[in-house]
């Protein structure tokens, strides 16, 4: 008997507009417009069978050309309010990509694991991968830089 695979891929936004440090919802920049782009061609072999963001510009314009290559819709989440637990188990045997932040992406990395393992992403990367998988409720991770 084999057991259902299921793969979560988290990355972080992309590169934000930093030119008016009182607005809390940026855009992308022209660079970040580009790694969202990228990104999409990163996981052009990967089907997924959804996509999660928070509701932020900054999260949804980098989710949203592999949402559109996929022909997925994005899924607006939580980060805070996420129970990891009933996500599991409701996502078993699927492969989802999960858009946060410097701080939520590795934090919710961490709850699926069950343990703290990774910090808060250093404010000038957006380049990490965090790829956690469960078979059998063994739970694995990586993480890979994409440049």
């Amino acid at each position: 008997m084999t057991s259902e695979a299921s793969t979560y891929y988290f990355i972080r936004h992309a590169e934000k507009d930093r030119s008016n440090k009182t607005n809390k919802n940026p855009h992308l920049t022209e660079i970040g417009k580009k790694r969202a782009k990228k990104w999409s061609k990163v996981f052009s072999n990967i089907k997924f069978d959804a996509i999660y963001s928070t509701n932020y510009n900054r999260t949804k314009e980098t989710a949203q050309p592999t949402a559109t290559k996929k022909g997925l819709e994005l899924t607006l989440y939580h980060p805070y309010k996420l129970d990891t637990k009933t996500f599991l188990k409701n996502t078993k045997g699927k492969t989802i990509l999960i858009v946060g932040h410097s701080n939520t992406t590795p934090m919710l990395v961490n709850a699926f694991l069950g343990f703290k393992k990774h910090e808060d992403i250093d404010d000038s990367k957006n380049d990490n991968l965090y790829i956690v998988t469960v078979i059998a409720n063994k739970i694995s991770d990586q993480v890979l830089t994409i440049n």
